[in-house]
This record gives structure tokens, C-alpha cells and sequence, in this order.
């Protein structure tokens, strides 16, 4: 029983992990480095990820940059920016790349706000599938006789106030996104 609580534990954080790298994608008013970690730059036909092939910064909250170290890399690096669905502009002085982060509209904003939300529930579902597998699980096992009917039920609740944990914090992860989003 307890080592079936320990593995939805770790699946509903996998979850939670996977809704932080997603609001991570979003583009708010500030400039972070996952900005460009989903970034591929086409390098000598190989497609590679701008962090294996530059060092990216933040020197202020407005600007991202990113030092090749290979100077041949540079034009790749600019061409996959431009592709990407950022919608942003790199500036190329021959040494470092600059990416400027514009100011966002409020159209844009409430947009992200609702990408968040739809990442958010997309956590949600997943934390209430593990819940499903793990009510199943306990089924099966009283089926099985490993379990008594009182076992299951203490099971079913502690699995219950696992879920309830995990979703009130998917919800206090997107209230803080939120928050950023809306921040000018």
C-alpha cells in the first residue's frame, strides 16, 4: 500500500515538473533562458539545441544573449531564432546575439493567460489519471485479497488527499504564472 502511494507521489510530481518546463515555453515580459532551450539550429546538418552550442545569458530583464562558441554557428543560430515561434528579432554584432524582449500587448497577455490555464488543466487531468491507476490498483488488490475492504477505503481516502495536494498546487503554480503574465 505504501509503496503504491510513494509511486503516485512520484508520477503526480512528474506532472507538476512537466506543467513548470511548460510555463517555462511561455513568453512573459521578462527575459529567461528556456526562451531558446526548445530552440534546434540546423549545425553542420545536425539539428542541435542552442544550449549545446552557445552560452545563453540574461543581462538585463529585457534581453537575452547568446555567445556561440563557434563563430561559423552564428547565421544558424540567428536563421533558428527567426523560425522559431517566438516571434522575436535577433541582433547579430559579430560577437554575441541579442534577442530584445518587446513589451507584451494585453491581447497577448490575456492569451497567455489562457495557454497557462490549458497547461494547468493538462496537469490536472494527468494528476486524475494517477488517481484512477491508483484507486484501480487498490480494487484489483481487494479483489486479489491482499487487502481488506477497510484497507482499500483508508487507501482510497489517502490517495484522495494526495490528489487534492497536488491539484491545489497545480493551481497555486498557475495563480503565480498568472501573476507574471499580467505583471507589466
Amino acid at each position: 500500500m505504501q509503496s503504491l502511494l510513494e509511486d503516485g507521489k512520484k508520477r503526480m510530481t512528474g506532472a507538476l515538473t512537466a506543467l513548470d518546463k511548460d510555463f517555462g515555453k511561455l513568453r512573459t515580459g521578462r527575459a529567461t533562458t528556456s526562451l531558446v532551450d526548445n530552440i534546434v539550429v540546423d549545425y553542420y546538418g545536425t539539428p542541435t539545441p542552442i544550449s549545446q552550442l552557445a552560452s545563453v545569458s540574461i543581462p538585463d530583464s529585457k534581453t537575452v544573449s547568446i555567445q556561440p562558441w563557434d563563430k561559423g554557428a552564428f547565421g544558424a543560430v540567428e536563421k533558428a531564432i527567426m523560425n522559431s515561434d517566438l516571434g522575436l528579432t535577433p541582433v547579430n554584432d559579430g560577437k554575441i546575439i541579442r534577442i530584445g524582449i518587446p513589451p507584451l500587448t494585453e491581447e497577448r497577455r490575456k492569451d497567455l493567460v489562457k495557454i497557462a490555464k490549458k497547461y494547468t488543466e493538462e496537469c490536472k487531468i494527468a494528476i486524475r489519471n494517477v488517481r484512477r491507476d491508483l484507486n484501480d490498483s487498490l480494487k484489483a488488490m481487494e479483489k486479489e485479497k491482499d487487502i481488506s475492504e477497510d484497507e482499500k477505503k483508508k487507501g482510497e481516502a489517502d490517495v484522495q488527499k494526495l490528489t487534492d495536494d497536488y491539484v491545489k498546487e497545480s493551481d497555486q503554480a498557475f495563480v503565480a504564472k498568472e501573476k507574471e503574465i499580467l505583471e507589466i
